[in-house]
C-alpha cells in the first residue's frame, strides 16, 4: 500500500488492505495487477526474447495497450488509430 499511496488523481487506481483482512473490493485485487505483469514477462520471453532498459517502457505501453482492448475484435484498428 505504501507504494501506491503518492500516485494521486494523475494515475487512478485502488488499494486492498492485505494486512486488516482485505482481499478483494468489487473489481480490485492483487490478481489484476500480478497477471498484467506475468503476460508482460511471457511477452518479453517468448516473443521479444530480450529488452534493453532504454525501451523498457515502450514494451510495457505496448502491452498495456492490448491489454486494454484484449476483447476488440478491431485491435489493428485501434492500434493504427493511435499513430
Amino acid at each position: 500500500m505504501v507504494g501506491y499511496r503518492y500516485l494521486g488523481q494523475e494515475f487512478p487506481h485502488g488499494m486492498v488492505n492485505h494486512s486488516g483482512g482485505e482481499y478483494v473490493i468489487g473489481a480490485i485485487h492483487t490478481q489484476t495487477i500480478e497477471g498484467f505483469w506475468s503476460m508482460i514477462k511471457r511477452g518479453i520471453v517468448g516473443t521479444f526474447r530480450k529488452v534493453s532498459k532504454k525501451y523498457l517502457q515502450l514494451y510495457v505501453n505496448e502491452f498495456e495497450f492490448r491489454h486494454n482492448n484484449r476483447e476488440n475484435a478491431d485491435i489493428f484498428g485501434a492500434a493504427i488509430k493511435v499513430c
